[in-house]
């Protein structure tokens, strides 16, 4: 049975969490409290898409560390293979780790997928931009990977002057 995909609320206190990064170190939301934060939320460590994401959030880490924001990267993937992926593509970003998929399904990024007429539940690509104060500044549910760092970096430079 599919399950119910969650949706966010623009200006409402984002969902706290505690998962572990590619290092095996706790990552909370409330680590980051007066910054922003940029938080994708992805399939699958090195497939496609996925990786031009990453990617492309890579390329861009110095702009949007300019405007005090940090990027992090959530799939159920391992930090084993986060750690397999940033090495391989050279990668600058954070990623998480949320194996049972309760944080990403708490940010609306789970729910039903189709693919070659097959229906099943998983991640959706999402992003969800945090302000500094910790609540949901903007909110993009359905995502197309190429070109999307750009959008969001876009909309924090808008958000941010």
């Amino acid at each position: 049975m599919a399950t119910a995909r969650k949706v966010l609320t623009e200006g409402t206190k984002a969902p706290a969490f505690t998962l572990f990064n590619q290092d095996g170190k706790k990552t909370k939301l409330t680590d980051h409290k007066g910054e922003w934060v940029v938080l994708y939320f992805y399939p699958k460590d090195d497939t496609p898409g996925c990786t031009v994401e990453a990617c492309e959030f890579t390329v861009s880490q110095k702009s949007f560390e300019q405007l005090n924001a940090v990027v992090l990267g959530v799939s159920p993937d391992s930090p084993e293979r986060h750690v397999k992926f940033i090495d391989k593509y050279d990668l600058k970003i954070t990623l998480l780790s949320d194996p049972d998929h309760k944080m990403i399904e708490t940010y609306g990024a789970w729910g039903l997928k189709k693919n070659y007429g097959r229906e099943y539940d998983g991640v959706i690509r999402s992003t969800v931009l945090i302000n500094p104060q910790g609540k949901i500044a903007a909110y993009w549910p359905n995502v197309k990977a190429k070109g999307h760092a750009l959008k969001v970096k876009e909309r924090l430079e808008e958000l941010t002057n």
